[in-house]
């Protein structure tokens, strides 16, 4: 997998992650644990992001 193939790859993961995190937000009891680490998820593949795009 080339280095632009992965943070393709990551950046899906990333659009997902927000995607969950916005359904659980919106039922009508959200679980802010399974919130909160969704969050740290998707924070993780952005510093992943981050660190292969050399920002």
């Amino acid at each position: 997998m080339s280095l632009g193939e992965k943070i393709d790859h990551l950046k899906s993961k990333h659009h997902d992650l927000e995607t969950a995190i916005e359904e659980e937000a919106h039922r009508p009891h959200p679980d802010d644990i399974e919130i909160a680490s969704l969050k740290k998820q998707k924070l993780k593949i952005k510093d992943e992001i981050a660190s292969l795009d050399g920002s």
